[in-house]
């Protein structure tokens, strides 16, 4: 990945100007996202090339820029993944060279490429059409909640259209260029405000702005809603929510969709599992507190694994989650990766129809 970006970046000094300085986690993000269209090929994939079309248009990439990345990803797997005899031979005969040949192993990833090209241009043109590349917000409020973690609300400068449960992306002036994913901790406000929950994590850039040096009246640029963990506001069947730390936020807005969409005689019960290491780290308890009140079919069960509290479930979320009525329960998962893992893992294991599991894994965070 490090030669494809030099290569790239080499032939069109203009693209470079759209990525951060510290390219490592921009490198991963794009070689996982190859492996996916060459490799799996899963039933989703065309969904997952249009969310990445249009998450692109906020980097400022135009349908053009494909190009200058295609020739850079021949050259890439030439230079690392030889053609066989026959396409070497063909190389010789002056069908392929390393700047622009197709033959050989080439073939699959200029392939894949093309399509997925094609269905992000495609989706990218279409959100073109409807909604801006970015949106401006002003910062409403910003609390610091514990040392590390702070809820901030804002509000776009245009309507910003979301389901709950999805996630956007943050940038911010102290880091241009620099995008990380956050969950959106409200279902769809008439103000149109957006709340965020971020904890600040150790060489965090963005998140360690977001959290300590934003006040009240700066401004944020924001990325499209993307995740497929949304409420489902039309099922009849009961929910399940496993909350891991700042994970808590997009099943806030899920329950609290839920909680809106019931009419009278068909409201569902959730049970809202909300975890932290400690008592001190269940930084929004009391706005969950709140919640209950608002909300009588609401219950929320906080739970710390490496101390013991009054009042305080004991055990890790994945646990929890097992030992817990699950069984007919939508089931909503957030919170650190290898906790979602775990608690979906654990679920599966024991009977839980994996149609009524819901989490999202972002590539991203910061």
């Amino acid at each position: 990945m490090t030669y494809f970006y030099g290569r790239l970046f080499a032939a069109e000094p203009e693209i470079s100007a759209m990525f951060p300085a510290a390219m490592d986690g921009q490198r991963h993000r794009f070689y996982q996202a190859l492996c996916r269209i060459v490799v799996t090929k899963d039933d989703g994939l065309d969904d997952y090339l249009a969310e990445l079309g249009r998450a692109h248009r906020k980097f400022g990439v135009r349908k053009e820029h494909y190009a200058a990345f295609r020739t850079a990803l021949l050259a890439t797997a030439y230079r690392f993944s030889p053609p066989e005899p026959a396409a070497r031979q063909a190389e010789t005969d002056g069908a392929a060279d390393d700047e622009g040949g197709e033959a050989g192993s080439g073939d699959s990833w200029l392939t894949a490429f093309d399509y997925a090209a094609e269905v992000m241009a495609r989706a990218a043109d279409e959100d073109a059409a409807r909604s801006p590349a970015w949106w401006t917000a002003e910062v409403t409020a910003h609390e610091l909640r514990t040392p590390r973690v702070a809820v901030l609300t804002m509000r776009p400068d245009q309507p910003f259209p979301y389901l709950p449960g999805q996630h956007l992306s943050v940038q911010t002036p102290r880091w241009p260029r620099l995008w990380r994913r956050y969950s959106i901790a409200n279902a769809p406000r008439e103000d149109g405000s957006l709340t965020l929950h971020v904890r600040a994590v150790d060489g965090g850039l963005v998140s360690t702005t977001l959290v300590h040096h934003l006040t009240p009246g700066d401004t944020l640029l924001l990325g499209p809603a993307e995740g497929r963990m949304t409420a489902d506001t039309e099922s009849g069947r009961p929910v399940l929510c496993l909350a891991g730390g700042t994970g808590l936020a997009p099943l806030k807005a899920i329950a609290e969709a839920i909680g809106r969409a019931a009419g009278p005689g068909n409201r569902r019960d959730i049970v809202l599992y909300y975890g932290a290491r400690i008592e001190a780290d269940l930084y929004d308890l009391p706005d969950l507190r709140r919640m209950e009140l608002d909300y009588p079919w609401l219950e929320v069960v906080p739970a710390t694994s490496d101390e013991r509290a009054a009042g305080v479930a004991h055990g890790a979320i994945p646990v929890l989650g097992a030992k817990a009525d699950w069984e007919g329960r939508d089931i909503y998962i957030s919170g650190p990766d290898d906790m979602i893992a775990s608690a979906a893992g654990a679920l599966r294991t024991l009977g839980a129809d994996p149609a009524l599991l819901h989490y999202d894994l972002p590539e991203d965070s910061d």
